[in-house]
């Protein structure tokens, strides 16, 4: 099949959509498949930020011929994401030679309204990734206003029910799009997880590198350190930890606007025992998740989770808050803890205390979140999301198996109306919601 991709966020840009598009896009090619992802140019900045062995991998794999970049924004809004500008013209040339078997939308906006417009212009079905909760990052355009997390959250689900299928990466995201009114077909498939590569990891080495002790206890955390992460809730955490713990590390690999949130939290003489490795990628980055003794995560934003799963292939137990995506992975008391959202920072701290201070329980913890990570393998996964695009493809088929030239032109009408009156709805619904409430 020929699959085109539609997104907002791509590599190199540091973020969970970007790397789980970057996985499924290789994995699909691994399986025969071609892949056309559209996606928005990058900065300057993130192309600087790049190491060596990454931006080589990006530029020699074949999927680096496969990506249509489009003029965009940089760095909208002071946040990390590029804005992409309208270019209908340039896209439907590039996507028209490629000549596409089905579409695959990773967002309900921006380059997801281009990936509808394809689709229907074209005749495809178009499979739909809820990958976010996008009521989680409205602070990227202004702050405490509920209204605008309400519209983000009905957009979403407007943007699922004009689509073939929606693909949920948990269980739990699954039951919460469905509550909120999503009522197309929604089938369950996480990101998948490299189990070799993730276990190939050299910590010893990693632990020279970044000085290290061998024999330090070593709390890690990986991830965009942004806001909607929860990261000086977590690093205030860790910085309990460390302070009734000699010797102790806290592991952060990554990098965002909330670096110096976590570096002020570690003032006043914890500061040579916070290691910020920044970006890693590649053999770096298994490296790291080996230099670990114990996984650590607090976000609530997340509908899967790749680092928990990332992790749990290093063989890490995790310690994290419950929430969506994550709580499918953890098992509470066997591969990690799960606590609950609003427990303390403290309560929060001694439970890293308590983990890393007994060493049985630590080992037999982290045999459990292999195992757990072996259910959710790349190539599980990716031929799970095939299998869908067969069905959507065979579906669609049938639909349109009687299509005139005048019921193109009708239902095309009709998908640019579903657009724009969907968009309408959700911002009906959420200021109808707002003033209600008060």
């Amino acid at each position: 099949m020929n699959i085109c991709m539609f997104t907002n966020t791509y590599l190199p840009h540091v973020g969970g959509v970007a790397r789980s598009v970057s996985v499924l896009e290789k994995d699909l090619r691994n399986l025969g498949h071609q892949v056309l992802v559209v996606a928005p140019e990058y900065s300057e900045k993130e192309a600087a930020s790049e190491n060596a062995d990454e931006k080589k991998d990006r530029e020699t794999e074949p999927e680096a011929e496969g990506v249509l970049r489009l003029p965009a924004i940089q760095n909208f809004n002071g946040s990390d994401f590029s804005l992409r500008i309208p270019m209908p013209f340039f896209v439907s040339e590039k996507v028209d030679a490629f000549a596409p078997d089905l579409i695959h939308s990773h967002h309900p906006y921006l380059l997801g309204d281009t990936a509808l417009r394809t689709a229907q212009r074209i005749g495809l079905p178009v499979v739909f990734t809820h990958h976010t909760r996008y009521e989680q990052y409205v602070h990227h355009v202004t702050e405490d206003l509920e209204t605008l997390r309400k519209f983000a959250q009905n957009l979403a689900t407007e943007y699922a029910n004009l689509c073939s299928c929606v693909i949920a990466p948990s269980r739990s995201i699954a039951e919460l799009i469905r509550s909120r009114g999503v009522d197309r077909p929604i089938h369950v498939i996480p990101t998948g997880v490299d189990l070799d590569f993730f276990s190939a990891g050299r910590g010893k080495q990693f632990r020279r590198r970044k000085d290290i002790p061998a024999d330090a206890p070593v709390v890690g955390h990986v991830g965009r350190l942004a806001p909607e992460k929860n990261l000086s809730y977590l690093a205030e955490a860790a910085a309990r930890f460390l302070e009734k713990n000699a010797d102790s590390r806290f592991l952060v690999v990554g990098e965002g606007p909330s670096e110096k949130n976590i570096r002020d939290a570690f003032e006043d003489g914890l500061e040579d025992r916070l290691v910020m490795a920044g970006r890693l990628s590649g053999q770096e980055l298994s490296d790291a998740y080996a230099a670990m003794d114990l996984f650590a995560f607090s976000s609530q934003s997340e509908t899967q989770g790749m680092v928990v799963a990332e992790a749990m292939a290093a063989a890490k137990p995790v310690v994290a808050l419950d929430a969506p995506g994550v709580r499918e992975m953890i098992e509470d008391g066997k591969n990690g803890r799960l606590l609950p959202a609003d427990v303390s920072v403290g309560s929060f701290s001694e439970v890293l205390a308590q983990l890393l201070e007994d060493s049985g329980l630590l080992e037999t913890m982290s045999g459990q979140a292999r195992q757990t990570a072996e259910s959710v393998s790349r190539e599980n996964c990716a031929r799970k999301v095939v299998s869908l695009y067969e069905s959507v493809r065979k579906q669609e088929r049938r639909r349109r198996k009687d299509f005139s030239g005048l019921d193109d032109l009708f239902h095309r009408l009709q998908s640019e109306w579903e657009l724009v009156s969907g968009k309408f709805a959700a911002l009906k619904k959420a200021v109808d919601e707002d003033v209600f409430e008060r």
